[in-house]
C-alpha cells in the first residue's frame, strides 16, 4: 500500500492487527471457537454492482492472515458463525442467496436462493444452536435450519426493507428485525405475527443488538444519527437512553460480552465509538471515538475471549483489530460530550 502520513502510521502502530482487503468491508464477526479468527464480508464498488468475497482471517502477530476466501459473483453483506461447529459459517449476498460454508473442506454445504432482493443480514442463534435468521430488501425475514432444503418460515409484516436481524441470546425462539419502516419488530419463530413492534426512531433503523446480560434490554441505531436503548417491558415509556454524538447514520451497534453497560457503534461518519451506558441515566458518559478508518465504518464486533478487543471493517478496504479500553492515538483523539 501507499505510505501513509506520520499521523496515519502512528495510528496504525496502535492497532493490534490490521489487514488490507481486496474489496470494501461490510461486516465482521469473531469466531465463537477460535480467539483470533475473524470472518469478514466484503463487496466491490459500494455493493452496487460487482463481486464479493467472504474472507476468513487469523491473527498472526500484527497481521491478519487469510485462511480462506470464498469468491462471490455478487456483493457479500453479512456473515455469522455456527455456534456448534467451528468450521461452519453462513453468509448472505446481493443476489438473494444464503450460503453455508465448511472451512474444513473449503466447500459450500448449501446455498439457498429464496429472497428476491439483496440479503442484508444473517444471524445463527447461539441460544437454540440450530436456526438461522435472514433479513432482505424484499421486506421479508426468513428462518432456516441448516439441514432443511428450504426456509422454515417467512415473516412479512415490515413495510420496507430489512436492515438487520438478530436472535435473542436469552430466548431460543425470539429474534428481532429492524427496517426502513422505522420499526423494530420482535418475533417468536413459532408465531406468524410479530409479538412486539417498537417505533424506535423516526427514520430508517439500520441496526440493533440484544444486551448479553439482560434479556429485556436492546440497542437500536438509525439514520437519525442516534443510538437508543430500550427496555422491552416498558416501550410505552420511551427509550431508556439516547446516545448522541455520531455525525452521520449509525450502521451497527454491538454490546460488549464482558461489560453489561459497554456498547460499540460503527457509523457513516467514519468513526467507531465506545459508550458506557448506565441504564438509570438519560445522559450517557462521554463516548470514546476511534478515527482509524478513512471511509464509512460498517462492521464491528467484540472479541469473546479478549476483553475490550474490537474488530472493525470499513469501505476503506481494511479490517482492524484494536483494544477499545486503551485511549485512541492522539491523532484521532476527540472525546465529545453529547450535544443537546
Amino acid at each position: 500500500g501507499l505510505q501513509g502520513s506520520a499521523p496515519d502510521n502512528a495510528r496504525k502502530k496502535d492497532m493490534l492487527a490490521r489487514s488490507q482487503l481486496e474489496f470494501m468491508g461490510y461486516a465482521v464477526e469473531w469466531s465463537p471457537f477460535n480467539a483470533g479468527r475473524l470472518a469478514v464480508s466484503t463487496s466491490q464498488h459500494f455493493g452496487i454492482v460487482g463481486n464479493g468475497q467472504q474472507v476468513i482471517l487469523d491473527m498472526k502477530g500484527k497481521n491478519l492472515a487469510p485462511v480462506h476466501v470464498a469468491n462471490l459473483s455478487d456483493g457479500c453483506y453479512d456473515c455469522t458463525w455456527s455456534p456448534v461447529s467451528e468450521n461452519h459459517l453462513a453468509y448472505v449476498a446481493g443476489d438473494g442467496s444464503l450460503t453455508l460454508l465448511d472451512l474444513a473442506s473449503k466447500k459450500r454445504l448449501r446455498s439457498y436462493k429464496e429472497h428476491t432482493a439483496e440479503v442484508y443480514s444473517v444471524d445463527w442463534s447461539g441460544a437454540n444452536k440450530r436456526y438461522i435468521v435472514t433479513g432482505a430488501w424484499d421486506n421479508t425475514v426468513k428462518v432456516w435450519h441448516p439441514d432443511r432444503p428450504s426456509s422454515l418460515r417467512t415473516f412479512d409484516e415490515h413495510k420496507n426493507c430489512i436492515y438487520s436481524t438478530a436472535w435473542s441470546p436469552h430466548h431460543a425462539e425470539l429474534f428481532a428485525s429492524t427496517s426502513g419502516d422505522s420499526t423494530v419488530k420482535i418475533w417468536d419463530m413459532n408465531d406468524k405475527k410479530a409479538i412486539q413492534t417498537i417505533p424506535a426512531h423516526k427514520y430508517e433503523i439500520l441496526t440493533m443488538d440484544w444486551s448479553k446480560y439482560d434479556a429485556n434490554i436492546l440497542a437500536t441505531g438509525s439514520v437519525d444519527k442516534t443510538i437508543k436503548i430500550w427496555d422491552r417491558r416498558a416501550i410505552e415509556k420511551g427509550e431508556v437512553a439516547v446516545l448522541e454524538g455520531h455525525e452521520f447514520a449509525v450502521r451497527r451497534v454491538r454490546w460488549s460480552p464482558h461489560k453489561p453497560d459497554v456498547l460499540a457503534s460503527a457509523s457513516y461518519d467514519m468513526s467507531l465509538r465506545v459508550w458506557d451506558v448506565k441504564k438509570d441515566r438519560k445522559t450517557p458518559s462521554k463516548s470514546i471515538q476511534f478515527d482509524h478508518h478513512t471511509e464509512f465504518v460498517l462492521g464491528v464486533d467484540f472479541n469473546n475471549y479478549m476483553e475490550g478487543v474490537v474488530a472493525t471493517c470499513s469501505w476503506d478496504e481494511s479490517v482492524t483489530v484494536f483494544d477499545s479500553t486503551k485511549p485512541p492515538p492522539k491523532t484521532g483523539l476527540s472525546t465529545t460530550a453529547p450535544s443537546k
